[in-house]
């Protein structure tokens, strides 16, 4: 099961399919971010890293 790479909650494969990026990475999911902003919060991190 996939994880989310930011904070370690497990997220369902159809999550990891629509917001992971294109290295597999997910970073965010509904455990760390609002759900309305984690495609927002995912690039933000993606920028930092």
């Amino acid at each position: 099961m996939p994880t989310c790479d930011h904070c370690g909650a497990h997220v369902s494969e159809r999550f990891a399919r629509v917001f992971a990026d294109e290295r597999g990475n997910i970073l965010a999911c509904t455990s760390c971010s609002a759900n309305a902003g984690i495609a927002e919060v995912a690039k933000e991190r993606a920028r930092g890293t």
